[in-house]
């Protein structure tokens, strides 16, 4: 792992195809104990687009929360875990994209909120070889059958950059691929009705730090924006990422 700056460009992709495999739904918060308002829910494989020749991805259901699956060639990342009774939900994904469990080498946690790690123990379980990893300032607060690596903002992890975007807690980070402008947001970003919304202050442990690090996701230039809540955003991101920021 080596860390370049938040305005780097990753210029050592791997040079497979990426897959991204959304798990989840559509929400509008976020909460320790996965109570979140004005949650929508969808069910089933759902085919995503493709923003770019390099980049497939799918959704599926994960109650009120999505966590995400990568894959580089046969090397796999998963983004988040979802609540726990994990099943099959990650098993349907990797039969669509041609992967399994024994690919997985990578797990990121965005945060420590129950909603996003609550699955840990099981992805783990199931992916015995993988790395896991968590923001600094929130690794103390989750619980992981293993020991989680430390990320900070500028870090490099299966060429992702590792974004730190803290506010909703103290250790959120989200993570950026510069190659296909995918951005994953967490819930540094919500998704609202097509467009994107700022962090939610109803469960941000410091809503001003929060609202400050949708600048550091406006930097990036993302083209694609996917979050631990809300329908991903494909048009304008850049955009309307830099006009929420401004506006916050």
């Amino acid at each position: 792992m080596r860390r370049i700056s938040r305005r780097n460009f990753i210029t050592d992709l791997g040079r497979g195809t990426v897959g991204v495999v959304i798990l989840g739904a559509a929400v509008v918060g976020c909460s320790d104990d996965n109570e979140v308002a004005g949650s929508t829910t969808t069910s089933g494989l759902d085919p995503g687009t493709n923003p770019s020749p390099s980049l497939a991805w799918q959704r599926v259901s994960f109650s009120s929360v999505s966590a995400y699956v990568l894959a580089r060639g046969s090397e796999v990342a998963i983004v988040d875990t979802g609540t726990a009774d994990v099943g099959t939900r990650f098993d349907d994904a990797f039969a669509a994209l041609s992967v399994g469990w024994s690919d997985v080498d990578h797990v990121l946690l965005t945060h420590l909120h129950s909603d996003h790690v609550g699955g840990l123990g099981e992805v783990l379980d199931a992916a015995p070889e993988a790395k896991a990893y968590a923001g600094e300032a929130d690794v103390a607060g989750i619980d992981s059958p293993r020991a989680l690596t430390p990320v900070n903002d500028g870090d490099e992890v299966f060429g992702l950059q590792i974004v730190g975007t803290p506010g909703h807690t103290a250790g959120h980070v989200s993570v950026f691929d510069e190659g296909s402008g995918l951005l994953v947001a967490g819930d540094a970003l919500v998704g609202s009705d097509g467009s994107v919304g700022g962090p939610s202050p109803n469960f941000s442990v410091d809503i001003a730090e929060a609202n400050s690090s949708v600048a550091a996701l406006a930097d990036l230039g993302a083209s694609t924006v996917v979050f631990g809540h809300g329908d991903p955003v494909e048009s304008d991101v850049a955009a309307s990422i830099d006009s929420l920021a401004q506006s916050l």
